[in-house]
């Protein structure tokens, strides 16, 4: 696993000052167990921003092949989206709307 950037650093811990913080603030708990509840939040929010923070000189280009860049694809052909009277089966030149045949 790769050491965290000094970016990664501050953003996690930012994030879990300030939304640590703001939790306290709102909730307005005066429990201990609120308090470690929104401690554990925060940490997790920390955790989840410093592994999203971007790592420096990685890139997310997915390069398929020998590296040459791919063209995307075209995009697929439109189609009419048949009506619901277009789905329903024929019915015979004789028959009445709402009249079963036999």
């Amino acid at each position: 696993m790769p050491r965290p950037t000094a970016t990664q650093l501050v953003y996690g811990s930012a994030t879990v000052f300030l939304s640590t913080l703001a939790m306290l603030l709102l909730s307005q708990t005066q429990t201990g167990i609120g308090v470690a509840i929104i401690a554990l939040a925060g940490l997790g929010l920390g955790l989840l921003v410093a592994m999203t923070a971007p790592i420096p000189g990685m890139s997310r280009v997915v390069r398929r092949g020998g590296g040459s860049p791919v063209a995307p694809e075209a995009p697929a052909p439109l189609r009419a989206v048949p009506t619901p009277a277009e789905q329903l089966p024929r019915q015979r030149t004789g028959a009445r709307v709402g009249e079963h045949t036999r």
